[in-house]
């Protein structure tokens, strides 16, 4: 046994990168409009239960993974996931039916060297898209862009001997170098195969 220190290497998480989008029953596409992902899963407030006014167990809620996506453009398969059908011709229909679609990106680590030490990569499924406000302005003598802003909610798919998750996070400084290089040619594609989001049960499997 020893005596606590705080010495040593000190990690920091920032920055976004490598955006990909999987609509359904496509194969993935690179998404490289994007600004930001605010994080904000709800649900897993403490409950508890009594008996003669004594707290005798207490339990956190179900969680669910929920999110803000920001972009300055988003690809053209992301459409109807936003609720917007092409008819023909250049004629757009808003407001149908929005499809669910999957979401994988990068934040990156790093430490008081460097900025790229490592990467966390986020798995996101099942993702559903709210509508959102959208100010069309006038232009000016400096050039503003309009930034897009989209609420996700998920419905979280099984991962067997755990709760079902929406989200799973692959963090590069401890897996396995094999295994991680595997899984970003199933996410990013090959010469010879199309990309794609595994399900968490695949990756878990991957990663046994």
């Amino acid at each position: 046994m020893s005596r606590l220190t705080w010495k040593g290497t000190h990690y920091y998480e920032a920055g976004l990168d490598r955006g990909v989008l999987y609509a359904p029953s496509q194969p993935g596409v690179a998404w490289a409009g994007l600004v930001s992902i605010s994080e904000a899963p709800t649900g897993g407030d403490a409950q508890a239960a009594y008996i003669d006014g004594m707290k005798y167990v207490q339990f956190s809620t179900l969680e669910e993974f929920k999110a803000t996506i920001v972009a300055i453009s988003a690809p053209a398969e992301f459409g109807p996931c936003d609720g917007n059908v092409a008819i023909q011709n250049g004629l757009i229909a808003t407001a149908q039916p929005r499809k669910t679609f999957g979401l994988c990106y990068r934040t990156l680590i790093g430490d008081t060297l460097r900025n790229d030490l490592a990467y966390r990569l986020h798995l996101v499924y099942n993702a559903l898209a709210a509508p959102s406000t959208r100010s069309n302005n006038t232009l000016r003598d400096s050039a503003d862009t309009n930034n897009y802003s989209w609420d996700i909610s998920t419905q979280a798919p099984p991962l067997t001997n755990y709760k079902p998750t929406a989200h799973l996070i692959v963090d590069s400084r401890y897996a396995s170098p094999s295994d991680l290089s595997t899984l970003e040619d199933l996410l990013y594609g090959t010469v010879s195969t199309s990309p794609s989001l595994p399900t968490p049960n695949e990756v878990a499997a991957l990663f046994a």
